[in-house]
């Protein structure tokens, strides 16, 4: 008797898990449960993007380059998305502006040096579809919260303009002169660090 009630109990449970299994399977073929899915962060139906080279509209030139080149590379390796050079062969088009770049020191030894400063770098986006029937429409996520960073040296804000569909990414960093830090590596770390932000705004709404 113990054995048939313990074989009840299996069978049953099995089947209530094949019945959750199934009430969690969308249309699509991926799964939802307590509100995870298997479905993947991006949108499936657009293949290719157009990054034409960000605007620069700070004194610092080269910034536009090396944020494009960063920008082009987290796309290829973190999305399925593939980078395209012509705009009319692309589903979209990804377009930014470096429009503010600032250094302040933090910090001052007893002689008066700076001992600790920060570098903050201000990129606008657009993301736009270029699909037939989706022309113009904008992707930009304004509403998508800004990611926890663990490094407290970083600020992540992000602003939205809701008359240009624009989102504002102004990432900082700081660096220490006596540490072997400068203006260069902490600028190299904000670009890495943008072009992981702009990527992440790519992603579907949660």
């Amino acid at each position: 008797m113990l054995i048939c009630s313990t074989r009840r109990m299996v069978a049953c449970g099995l089947l209530l898990a094949s019945l959750g299994v199934c009430a969690g399977c969308t249309s699509d073929g991926h799964f939802c449960v307590l509100g995870y899915t298997t479905a993947p962060m991006y949108d499936e139906s657009i293949r290719t993007v157009y990054v034409p080279i960000f605007e620069n509209r700070d004194f610092r030139r080269g910034l536009e380059f090396e944020l494009t080149r960063a920008v082009v590379r987290e796309i290829e390796a973190k999305t399925p998305y593939k980078v395209v050079n012509c705009r009319e062969q692309a589903d979209t088009e990804l377009d930014g502006k470096i429009v503010n770049r600032r250094k302040a020191p933090i910090n001052f030894n007893q002689i008066g040096e700076v001992r600790e400063a920060e570098v903050g770098i201000a990129v606008e986006l657009q993301w736009r579809d270029l699909r037939p029937g989706h022309f113009g429409e904008f992707l930009s996520k304004t509403d998508q919260p800004t990611p926890k960073d663990q490094d407290p040296a970083v600020r992540l804000k992000k602003e939205k303009d809701t008359r240009q569909n624009t989102i504002i990414v102004m990432p900082t960093a700081t660096f220490i002169p006596e540490l072997g830090g400068s203006v260069v590596s902490a600028e190299r770390l904000l670009i890495n660090r943008l072009a992981v932000q702009i990527v992440s705004m790519m992603e579907r709404s949660w």
